[in-house]
């Protein structure tokens, strides 16, 4: 059974001091969940601040990206050696807002990747589509796209390494989610797409799903038999409301009195 993972995607919310007092009351609420596994993802400048205060606990920290480079004169970057030296155990690649706002394409994304694992980080890898390809029928060729685009260069090994995330684009900052069995839907393409370049990695890959996810979905969502967690946004920024969606993601025999 793979294990559930719920990542908070803070984007470019919240200073330094508020990004602490958010982990602090998300480490009170969630501190004692031992059945999921639990990434925050602030600013860069709130990296180190926030991994000091979670240090030693089951929550991890992740960055929101990274440059393939380890050192040298890229003024504005930030390396994966410098992200593990803060206290980074993940980090998020490929999410659809920087293909659109930075001009992230495939083969730069690919570089972020082997430059994660590289360094020893879980690079979650994002994909979806945007909706006038759903409404093409174009979802399944834009997927395998950039999951060949992406990930197709890596071996078995390096797959068994990452985390990918369906991120439909018009569900992203919309407040319209994807329906648990749309989601699914897509999920079963990814993991099929694995299975077909590495079958005795695709079986224990979390694929997670992310998209205007909130308390009164995850459920939902978490129950559909691909989907093993959620990158979360803009709920994430609520500690009340992302530890009820961690919580949704407890499997359901370990509720039980």
């Amino acid at each position: 059974m793979r294990r559930p993972l719920v990542a908070g995607n803070w984007k470019l919310h919240k200073t330094v001091a508020e990004s602490v007092a958010l982990a602090e009351e998300l480490l009170h609420l969630l501190g004692e969940v031992r059945e999921v596994d639990i990434l925050v993802a602030p600013t860069f400048v709130a990296l180190d601040a926030v991994a000091r205060v979670l240090r030693g606990t089951r929550l991890a920290v992740a960055a929101q990206n990274l440059f393939w480079e380890p050192a040298g004169a890229y003024t504005g970057e930030v390396s994966a050696p410098l992200l593990t030296a803060v206290g980074c155990s993940a980090v998020i690649l490929g999410h659809s807002e920087r293909r659109q706002h930075f001009g992230d394409s495939e083969a730069q994304i690919s570089r972020r990747v082997q430059a994660a694992l590289a360094s020893g980080l879980t690079p979650i890898v994002c994909v979806g589509e945007t909706l006038a390809e759903r409404r093409a029928g174009r979802t399944a060729a834009i997927i395998g796209q950039q999951l060949e685009g992406t990930l197709g260069a890596l071996t078995p090994s390096e797959l068994r390494s990452i985390v990918i995330a369906y991120e439909p684009v018009w569900a992203i900052g919309t407040g319209v989610s994807a329906g648990p069995a749309q989601a699914q839907e897509v999920h079963a393409l990814i993991r099929a797409w694995v299975r077909a370049r590495a079958p005795e990695v695709s079986a224990a890959l979390r694929l997670l799903y992310g998209g205007s996810v909130k308390a009164s979905n995850s459920a939902a969502l978490l129950g559909e038999p691909d989907i093993d967690g959620a990158l979360v946004g803009g709920a994430s920024l609520d500690a009340r409301e992302f530890a009820a969606i961690v919580r949704s993601g407890v499997p359901a025999s370990c509720t039980q009195p």
